[in-house]
């Protein structure tokens, strides 16, 4: 039998509120079994820390059109800016790059980043309603 886990599209206005739907709607209990960031995402699917406990399932992003529109470009300005000011000194010229690119517009933006990694690591798992 296939699991179904949902994303509520309509309580995912940031980043943050991604990484808690995503880990209630796999665990039930709201624990983070995985780091909040994309890397740790990506694991995750991938049958790391925070996979779901059964083999066959499918991801519903319910109203995955207000996610989109949340998790657009301020969205992603905010989080680069985040990333800018934690990341090793060397990192900074790459991110400071990506930043300048997502405040005019350009790149792709948190919920593309995150459709990219359901893409890759569990294709065919998403489905967006």
């Amino acid at each position: 039998m296939t699991a179904i886990y949902v994303l509520d599209g309509l309580q995912i206005r940031t980043l943050d509120d991604f990484w808690r739907i995503v880990m209630d709607a796999f665990d039930g209990s709201g624990r983070q079994y995985f780091g909040r960031n994309l890397d740790a995402f990506a694991d995750c699917l991938s049958g790391g820390p925070g996979h779901p406990d059964v083999d066959d399932y499918i991801v519903e992003w319910r109203h995955h059109e207000v996610s989109r529109e949340h998790l657009g470009y301020p969205e992603t300005v905010r989080q680069l800016e985040i990333r800018l000011a934690r990341c090793h000194p060397a990192n900074r010229p790459a991110f400071g790059a990506d930043l300048a690119a997502a405040q005019e517009g350009r790149g792709p933006t948190v919920f593309e980043s995150l459709i990219e990694i359901f893409e890759d690591r569990a294709p065919g798992v998403l489905r967006l309603q």
